[in-house]
């Protein structure tokens, strides 16, 4: 297990509990009490570290390399069910864009999202997570297939924003991305969409738009990174916690203006400290909000998201 900076002191007793269960066990000396007590200092840091993160430290959580990633997710969700669709059918297959069918629970969906890797070899191959043009393009292609035999959609987001290199940009990295954000808006089946990492800029709005938006504890969701903003504003990634806080990308933040319908609860000390149980409690809250969708008829369900964007923002003259 890896542990970030402000996880320090949680490793430190952790070690200790271990040491001192270790004694316990080679030699005749009775421990019992030195661990009860390292464990109720154990329990009180982490309750005081985890309750007071600030925004620069969730968005280090939601980087963590040991938290779970899409292809985790629809692993633990779908399970054999799952079957994965290739190609845009006009440029190429987008490694970095998942999509394909599977069964969560007894419901079938179209299930889509952007995907890191798990070691250096795959995180090349996925192009870390960063779609291009013909990635967007294949989600489209699948929601409207979805669409077509009314399936609802599920996306799982956690990218760090589209590829931006210059063949991207040449061809249509903006355009593929807007056309999704339009077509997403119109879709006649339910949009259920989860941002279980990093939710940055148009990498995540080009497969974020959904009548359920929810939120894990711990990522983030923003137009920039914290570091990237941090570089124009000061020209230095030196800033990048001020920019974090500025930002205001938390799942808490996103939830006050109304950005996002809900916030999932995390283990204690994120995702990747109890996979199961998150992998459980996004499944719930999966098939809890397409029981609230999958009885409104395909206009309402439309007019219902249109008038869920429109209201988004303050406009002041």
């Amino acid at each position: 297990m890896e542990y970030l900076e402000f996880e320090l002191p949680i490793k430190e007793l952790e070690e200790q509990l271990e040491k001192a269960s270790k004694i316990g066990e080679e030699s005749d000396v009775d421990v019992t009490a030195t661990c009860k007590q390292i464990e109720t200092k154990l329990k009180e840091t982490k309750r005081d570290i985890y309750k007071n993160l600030t925004a620069w430290q969730r968005v280090q959580m939601s980087r963590h390399p040991d938290r779970p990633y899409t292809l985790d997710y629809i692993n633990a969700i779908c399970g054999d069910s799952f079957l994965e669709l290739h190609g845009d059918r006009s440029f190429g297959d987008d490694k970095a864009m998942i999509g394909g069918l599977g069964k969560i629970g007894d419901q079938s969906f179209m299930v889509i999202g952007t995907q890191k890797g798990v070691n250096t070899k795959m995180r090349q191959y996925r192009n870390f997570g960063m779609a291009s043009p013909e990635g967007y393009r294949k989600a489209l292609r699948l929601m409207k297939s979805a669409e077509k035999f009314g399936l609802p959609v599920v996306t799982l987001i956690d990218t760090p924003g589209a590829f931006p290199g210059l063949e991207a940009e040449e061809r249509g990295q903006g355009e593929a991305i807007a056309r999704n954000i339009f077509e997403m808006t119109k879709l006649m089946v339910p949009i259920i969409v989860v941002i279980i990492g990093e939710g940055a800029s148009g990498g995540a709005l080009g497969i974020g738009v959904g009548d359920r938006v929810l939120m894990l504890e711990n990522t983030w969701y923003s137009v920039i990174s914290p570091e990237s903003c941090s570089s124009i504003l000061w020209r230095s990634w030196e800033h990048k916690e001020k920019a974090a806080e500025a930002l205001k990308l938390t799942a808490k933040d996103m939830k006050k203006m109304g950005l996002v319908d809900m916030i999932v609860k995390e283990p204690v000390g994120g995702a990747h400290r109890d996979r199961e149980k998150t992998f459980s409690t996004v499944q719930k809250e999966i098939l809890k909000s397409f029981e609230e969708l999958k009885n409104l008829s395909p206009t309402k369900l439309v007019k219902e998201r249109m008038n869920k964007y429109d209201q988004m923002g303050v406009f002041k003259g």
